[in-house]
């Protein structure tokens, strides 16, 4: 198995078109999308910054994700489950670090 990459970062901003337009201006990342939630999607060509807004979770860093060749292996190592991630903009899934950190998964990335 590949080794497995970060492919995105989840940032839970008050003001997401402010942020997109920072990280655009000053990082030179391109937009590639917005969700119909409002989360806007940003992408350096290899890492994605996922910007989201939700009062309800603490400001700052709410999760990352890593592509993976197979989500099966990763729970295997992993000793857990996955859990489907129905609100993610790819189908991913989901499992929880030793501390109970979210990390995503994919195999398609985005």
């Amino acid at each position: 198995m590949e080794r497995p990459r970060i492919r995105h970062i989840a940032l839970n901003v008050q003001d997401r078109d402010k942020e997109a337009e920072y990280y655009k201006k000053v990082f030179g990342m391109e937009e590639k999308s917005r969700g119909t939630n409002g989360t806007v999607y940003l992408s350096d060509g290899f890492v994605g910054v996922a910007l989201i807004s939700n009062k309800d979770m603490p400001w700052g860093i709410n999760h990352f994700g890593f592509q993976v060749e197979d989500v099966g292996e990763i729970e295997k190592l992993a000793e857990t489950k996955a859990v489907a991630n129905s609100v993610a903009a790819v189908g991913e899934h989901l499992i929880k670090d030793a501390e109970g950190y979210r990390v995503d998964l994919s195999v398609e990335g985005w």
